[in-house]
């Protein structure tokens, strides 16, 4: 089985940090295959972010981004580019507190969550593309799609690998990072060979 996911919206919204959130917990907790695709604009903030995550019992071959299972788009104009993508019965999550238009379709699920206005009654504007990626998270999680018994452990595990290893490259530096990134590196090779053997 097959999963495709679209995150859309614009630069500075968590759009790719979502996209790689979901993929880092979906590889991390689970046995399956996991593609992240980024696309970015021409642009540095503000302009078009898009990504695209793969979950397959298989091996991915290429993200292709034209069949879309779920999709969370977080602007209007990425609601306009991408709703065609979206497949009959997928489920559409929408910032609806940027996202005004209608979806011109009723053969999918439809998630709304006010992700924008949750993050300005926090009562800081700075603080807003971290709260609407939560809360754009906080929704896709809620739809019942990821298994917590598993996901919350990694992601905890995940967050206190980052710790460590940030901890111990900045007080070890080069003289650490090199042998470990090649400890890492042939582990990783030996875990490709014995899946292509075995």
């Amino acid at each position: 089985m097959e999963t495709n996911l679209c995150v859309a919206g614009f630069g500075g919204q968590g759009v790719m940090t979502l996209g790689k959130f979901l993929a880092d917990a979906t590889c991390n907790s689970t046995d399956k295959n996991v593609t992240f695709f980024p696309s970015y604009g021409a642009e540095q903030r503000g302009g078009t972010a898009n990504c695209f995550v793969v979950i397959s019992d298989e091996a991915i071959g290429a993200p292709l981004g034209d069949v879309m299972d779920d999709l969370i788009v977080m602007n209007g104009p990425s609601l306009k580019k991408f709703i065609g993508t979206l497949k009959s019965g997928g489920t559409l999550f929408i910032n609806s507190s940027i996202v005004s238009d209608d979806i011109g379709r009723d053969d999918v699920k439809l998630v709304k969550a006010p992700v924008t206005e949750l993050a300005l009654e926090m009562g800081n504007a700075k603080v807003l593309n971290l709260a609407s990626n939560y809360a754009s998270l906080v929704t896709y999680l809620s739809s019942g799609l990821v298994v917590f018994s598993i996901g919350i452990p990694c992601a905890i595990s995940g967050i206190v690998g980052n710790l460590l290893g940030s901890h111990f490259a900045l007080k070890k530096g080069a003289k650490f990072i090199r042998p470990m990134m090649l400890v890492v590196l042939v582990l990783l090779l030996g875990k490709i060979v014995s899946d292509a053997v075995l």
